[in-house]
């Protein structure tokens, strides 16, 4: 019915391998290198918990499900070191969200630099898509990231820090024996 294409229809425009693209050009975002270089055989590091995870902390799940402005609060307090407040933030993802429903195109640069900050593995999806389909997820896996690193979310930044310079984690002294359940010190 349609004629036979000649052999070499399909090759004349070959000129060998297709060009390679060069490598990403490092930027800047807030002071931070988005994209550092590394050095050959330096591997980044795994989340401590998968995206699906969210039931290894039920409480925060909740919560990230019902007004994830919260969530998206105390992420932000944390990787910005105390610089925005978590009402703040807070309240400006509440805002995007609100007036465009795009909360995602915020929220995907703070999870950019806890990335740069810890040096994660960014997966198989970007973060943009990972914020823009999987919002709830995405800021449940940073919040376990955070807590799973030491940070008590719900104190912020300064109280993390003033802990930290007391000695104190997880409201007990650094390096003082435990002691027996029901014993006060």
């Amino acid at each position: 019915m349609y004629p036979a294409a000649p052999p070499d229809a399909y090759n004349k425009y070959d000129a060998g391998p297709p060009p390679t693209a060069p490598p990403p050009a490092a930027y800047q975002q807030h002071g931070i290198n988005m994209n550092p270089a590394r050095p050959a055989g330096a591997g980044l590091r795994t989340w401590s918990t998968g995206l699906f995870h969210c039931m290894d902390d039920p409480g925060n799940c909740l919560i990230t499900c019902m007004c994830p402005c919260i969530t998206f609060g105390q992420i932000v307090d944390i990787v910005d070191r105390g610089t925005c407040s978590c009402i703040a933030s807070g309240m400006l993802y509440t805002l995007i969200c609100a007036s465009t429903g795009m909360g995602c195109l915020y929220s995907c640069m703070y999870r950019s630099k806890l990335r740069a900050q810890y040096d994660l593995d960014e997966g198989e999806c970007p973060d943009f898509l990972v914020h823009c389909c999987c919002e709830h997820l995405a800021l449940c896996q940073e919040y376990r990231e955070l807590k799973n690193r030491g940070f008590d979310m719900g104190i912020g930044w300064d109280a993390n820090m003033d802990r930290q310079r007391r000695g104190v984690a997880g409201g007990a002294v650094m390096g003082a024996p435990a002691m027996p359940h029901g014993m006060m010190r």
